[in-house]
């Protein structure tokens, strides 16, 4: 496949399945959807062979790719500094300690990013390292050019935090769970299903009371979702869904997160 100028690569993984676009930095609203895999299941090993069938097809070599990972496959939490901290050593230190005493697994098999801070409490995320080592692999051996590996919500923060305004907080919806954003915390809500009743507004008003009380802090002022968010919200006095509405699968747009296309 003949890249033009400004076209990238992005893949979409999680435990069910793989997506690959093409999208354009200088054509911002094309997105081409150029294959998807599914997962037989959601074994790290299982993943990455359907993102190396992915791209065996693809014909892409020497192209620049994202890899955009599923909440579900990476740890996302917040970190409070120790007083007196000031090398980034101990920042580590504590990220690495709070990621141990949340999920009670070893920090050494993960690998840890953060915005770290000395002064104020930051946010952490992880992603396995037995799944970056495969994916590079998988990637290297069809001769692309990885760019960044970035958890899902990271990459859906990264992209609408200069629109988020003053009192509000963020959010994105994938695969029925919303994933919201207070500051530095983050929290994760299962959405109803559908024969349970609809994710409408006044669910949605109720929920961001709760989250505002478990973390003592006042109540949004609006909630900036991005994702497929139900289209109940698109209405409601409470909320702004960032970005049009697409038809895409669950994979594709998992994908598409963080970028502008």
């Amino acid at each position: 496949m003949r890249r033009r100028f400004g076209q990238q690569l992005r893949i979409g993984v999680s435990a069910r399945a793989v997506a690959l676009v093409a999208t354009s930095r200088f054509q911002r609203e094309e997105l081409s959807v150029l294959a998807e895999r599914r997962c037989a299941d959601g074994a790290i090993d299982t993943i990455c062979a359907s993102v190396r069938d992915l791209l065996a097809d693809a014909s892409c070599a020497g192209w620049p790719v994202s890899l955009v990972v599923a909440d579900e496959l990476a740890r996302l939490w917040q970190v409070t500094p120790a007083p007196g901290s000031t090398r980034v050593a101990d920042l580590e230190g504590a990220a690495a300690l709070r990621f141990q005493t949340l999920y009670g697994e070893a920090p050494l098999l993960w690998r840890i990013a953060a915005d770290y801070d000395p002064a104020r409490p930051f946010m952490a995320a992880a992603m396995p390292r037995q799944l970056l080592a495969l994916l590079e692999q998988a990637c290297a051996g069809r001769q692309l050019k990885v760019v960044e590996i970035v958890p899902q919500f990271v990459a859906g923060l990264n992209r609408w935090r200069g629109a988020l305004k003053p009192g509000a907080w963020y959010g994105q919806v994938q695969e029925q769970v919303l994933t919201l954003c207070a500051g530095t915390a983050v929290r994760a809500v299962a959405l109803p299903r559908a024969d349970v009743g609809a994710a409408g507004n006044d669910w949605l008003r109720l929920q961001l009371e709760r989250e505002a009380l478990r973390l003592n802090l006042p109540a949004p002022e609006r909630l900036m979702v991005s994702g497929d968010a139900p289209a109940a919200w698109r209405h409601g006095a409470a909320c702004t869904v960032l970005g049009p509405e697409r038809d895409w699968s669950a994979a594709v747009r998992l994908a598409a997160t963080g970028s502008v296309a």
